[in-house]
């Protein structure tokens, strides 16, 4: 994190901000009237003679410094921007005035205005977390804008995070859907996440790892480069951006890199960058990223930050209510219930897990039955299987204040396939064949035991591998 300089326009001013509260990262400096020579505010530096690129510079910025500048004389607000543009350029500048507008100030890449006089301390620092993101905003575009064809990568099978996620990054960027695709090595699944994206109008293309050398551009969002493992594509060593809350996990290159693992959704993060660039946001867009906050935080029940739930109650204002029920009511298929029925009917909690087997399914029923074993007394993890395709998939749920699940997940499939996931949910899938050399055959009770004593296992500290 930079510092904050705080150039005060007189000293009534820089008593203001003394009595709002100054930050520990703020530097104090005001510009004496002529009148107050003599006149310093405690704990501020005079700028004497009024603002220049030279005493701006004399200030010693540098990258990642911020500046406000508080003045309710469009004169000096005006002449402040210019100084602090040439002293330190593509420096973020936060303007507090009642009084100056818009048309008053020098064109500048990354300037936010707010009022002044009704702030309180809480809302200064809002401000400059805004400025921060709208920081990031101009830093993507500038990155991406001559780009003729970017691909914005999701997950395989991608969730609603990830696809509002994407679908916001475009908007973001003033980007077409046929220069800017959305891309995933999967497809989407689960019932939900397809009645998202037929609701919404969003497209998720499907593609080979090999087309990402298409693209002049790879963004990846809600997910990072080493979750698709180091054979699936050169092109994934080094990419463009990623923007993801999930843990970092590294082994790649990327110019832009804002992962924030305290978040409960990437879509959060999304959320800031529109505010921050106050890009009108339909209620289309709303309704996206809410149900993307909404899903990876189960209704701000997980994992949740105070900046989930400020983004959440933001986007509660402006999204489509009827949208939102078209996407959380899909229809559940005959064959899923039947299923779920064959599998309820013989499972049961041993040792405090809840392992489902259905057999051969359509993956995204799998995932539904986990959040619904979760239910059962004393369960305190509930694991659903199901084989798709050459795979065996299964999704894991917690009650959330035992063992990570993605943690635990990556360890039971170490040496055998590839999974992770949240603290209270994950994902592991292992080739058939990966399962039949160590199990033997994947019958619906020889994959029950083997979960079930591997997942005990590791709960209990003891070493991973199905």
């Amino acid at each position: 994190m930079g510092r904050h300089f705080i150039l005060c326009d007189g000293a009534e001013l820089a008593r203001l901000w003394g009595r709002i509260g100054a930050g520990t990262d703020e530097v104090l400096c005001w510009v004496p009237q002529q009148e107050e020579s003599r006149s310093r505010p405690p704990g501020f530096h005079a700028i004497p003679g009024g603002l220049s690129p030279d005493s701006v510079a004399r200030l010693g910025p540098r990258p990642g410094d911020e500046f406000a500048v508080v003045s309710e004389d469009p004169t000096f607000a005006r002449s402040a921007v210019s100084a602090i543009d040439q002293a330190a350029p593509r420096a973020p500048v936060l303007v507090l005035s009642d009084r100056v507008d818009g048309e008053s100030i020098p064109e500048h890449p990354c300037l936010l205005r707010a009022g002044l006089r009704s702030l309180i301390r809480d809302d200064i620092d809002q401000q400059f977390r805004h400025l921060e993101n709208l920081r990031r905003v101009v830093d993507l575009r500038a990155l991406l804008d001559a780009r003729e064809r970017l691909a914005i990568l999701l997950q395989p099978d991608p969730d609603p995070d990830g696809i509002a996620c994407g679908y916001t990054l475009r908007a973001l960027l003033g980007r077409r859907p046929t220069t800017s695709p959305l891309v995933s090595f999967g497809e989407v699944k689960r019932a939900e996440n397809r009645a998202m994206v037929q609701a919404l109008g969003i497209e998720v293309k499907t593609i080979a790892p090999a087309d990402l050398e298409d693209f002049d551009a790879l963004a990846l969002v809600d997910v990072q480069p080493s979750v698709f493992g180091e054979g699936a594509s050169p092109r994934l060593r080094k990419v463009d951006v990623v923007i993801d809350h999930h843990p970092n996990r590294g082994g790649y290159e990327s110019a832009f890199i804002d992962v924030r693992t305290g978040y409960g959704a990437t879509a959060t993060i999304l959320t800031e960058y529109v505010r921050a660039a106050e890009l009108e946001i339909t209620p289309r867009l709303a309704t996206a990223l809410l149900y993307g906050i909404k899903s990876d935080t189960q209704l701000l029940g997980r994992e949740t930050s105070r900046e989930d739930i400020d983004a959440f109650a933001f986007l509660h204002a402006l999204h489509s209510p009827a949208l939102l029920r078209r996407i959380e009511r899909p229809a559940l298929p005959e064959v899923a219930l039947r299923a779920l029925g064959r599998a309820l009917a013989t499972a049961k909690v041993e040792n405090g897990i809840y392992v489902v087997v259905l057999g051969r399914v359509r993956e995204d029923v799998i995932p539904q039955v986990a959040d619904l074993g979760l239910q059962a007394e004393g369960a305190e993890w509930s694991i659903a299987a199901g084989i798709v395709g050459k795979d065996l998939v299964f999704s894991v749920r917690n009650v959330g204040y035992v063992r990570g699940a993605g943690e635990v997940v990556r360890l039971v499939v170490e040496g055998f396939g590839v999974g992770g996931g949240h603290r209270s949910m994950a994902k592991g899938t292992i080739p058939l064949k990966a399962f039949e050399k160590t199990w033997g055959k994947a019958s619906r009770p020889q994959i029950h035991q083997a979960l079930l004593q591997s997942f005990t296992r590791v709960i209990a500290g003891e070493s991973g591998g199905a």
